[in-house]
């Protein structure tokens, strides 16, 4: 069924806004202040106070700058306080560029994996216009930062640091998206041809030298072996030399990661509570540590997240940062705005279907650092940011346990 806007309902809908008490104060206030300011809670002040019964001892925020990179900055940050505490050293940091760097070439070779999958597929299948939408990208999750980890190490910020294109991807995402999508028809070209397996594994080698070379220009080329030398809190300089990217992870970083598992919770009618999911769609690296989701009820997460602070350990998390955020305060509450009393209107909706209907999306990376608890209960959350010491608490924000 068919339904225009006609005349007579326009005039319905101007006698309603007439009808409606305090309609001009409050259109003067949304248009000269904005929606966020007009709406916002004034008590978020008090229940956000960056004070915590829980907070471990954490230094300089890092900045992810203008790069989609929030993932691998969560993930490094958790392993770069292990590393200040052990070995007695302040605003250590790990480079999120080598990472980056192995992430680009991983993803690349991932797409042509795709390509070369259903070159037998019409252009307009699903499967295929999913992978030619987004072939390269500098997003990812905990388990994709695992994977690298796992295969290539990690290295101090000292030995690769950030570049113009590691700090801005923008250009770079652009360039290899061209180039990854010009290999897309070649190689569909070659299967559709029939060629001989051995001229597209030949080809496809090339095209992922030519990604390289691409990488190398914009991030520069990651070491094999280097000297790492720091001086600790007592000023005591250390120096251990013709270490490689492994085994610097190995030796300093010492985290198994197959002791870990991603928690969720979703109550999604289509998700089940105490199951284990695999996430294909979401693995980055053939053959690497696979993306599998706990999904568990909420209470059960959070004293999985308490626990873990407890004992000393910084938690990768991810949420949909955008939804109820007070950036420069450093706010992060569910209740911060509302929108439904503004507007006279009710926006409320449940979280199973916020995602179910798209509302709700895991937008950003960061790192439980501290929980403040009221007789064992949380009641707010300290969480590292990535988006330098210029927002919140010097970088640092304070979420509502909602």
């Amino acid at each position: 069924m068919t339904q225009e806007i006609t005349h007579a309902n326009l005039i319905k809908m101007r006698q309603a806004l007439a009808d409606m008490p305090q309609a001009q104060t409050l259109r003067n206030a949304v248009m000269n202040n904005g929606i966020n300011a007009v709406a916002q809670r004034p008590d978020a002040a008090v229940t956000l106070d960056p004070t915590y019964s829980i907070d471990l001892p954490t230094g300089d925020v890092s900045f992810q700058k203008k790069s989609g990179r929030c993932w691998l900055f969560a993930t490094l940050n958790t392993l770069r306080h292990d590393f200040e505490q052990q070995y007695n050293v302040k605003n250590f940091e790990l480079s999120q560029n080598y990472l980056s760097f192995w992430d680009r070439i991983e993803k690349a070779n991932l797409f042509y994996e795709k390509i070369l999958a259903t070159a037998t597929k019409p252009i307009t299948d699903r499967e295929v216009a999913f992978a030619l939408a987004g072939p390269d990208f500098d997003g990812g999750q905990w388990d994709n930062a695992v994977a690298l980890i796992q295969k290539y190490g990690a290295v101090p910020k000292s030995v690769m640091p950030e570049t113009y294109n590691s700090d801005l991807t923008t250009e770079f995402n652009s360039t290899l998206n061209l180039k990854l999508r010009t290999d897309a028809i070649k190689l569909r070209q070659l299967v559709a041809n029939q060629a001989p397996s051995d001229k597209i594994s030949e080809t496809r080698t090339a095209m992922l030298s030519e990604i390289y070379r691409l990488s190398v220009y914009a991030f520069g080329e990651p070491v094999e072996t280097f000297d790492f030398a720091y001086r600790d809190n007592d000023q005591q300089y250390h120096l251990d030399q013709g270490l490689t990217p492994l085994s610097f992870y190995q030796k300093y970083l010492n985290r198994n990661f197959d002791d870990y598992v991603t928690v969720v919770s979703s109550p999604q009618a289509s998700k089940q509570y105490n199951q284990l999911y695999s996430l294909d769609s979401q693995d980055t690296v053939v053959e690497g540590h696979p993306m599998r989701l706990l999904n568990l009820p909420p209470d059960r997460l959070k004293a999985l997240a308490i626990q873990s602070l407890k004992a000393g350990e910084p938690i990768w998390f991810g949420n949909d940062v955008l939804a109820d955020l007070d950036r420069q305060k450093g706010w992060l509450d569910s209740n911060l705005y509302d929108y439904s009393s503004l507007f006279s209107i009710d926006l409320t909706m449940p979280k199973d279907q916020r995602l179910d209907y798209r509302q709700g999306v895991v937008s950003h990376a960061m790192t439980l650092t501290g929980v403040n608890l009221v007789d064992d209960q949380p009641t707010k959350w300290k969480v590292e940011n990535t988006w330098s010491d210029k927002v919140g608490n010097k970088g640092y924000f304070s979420m509502s346990d909602a």
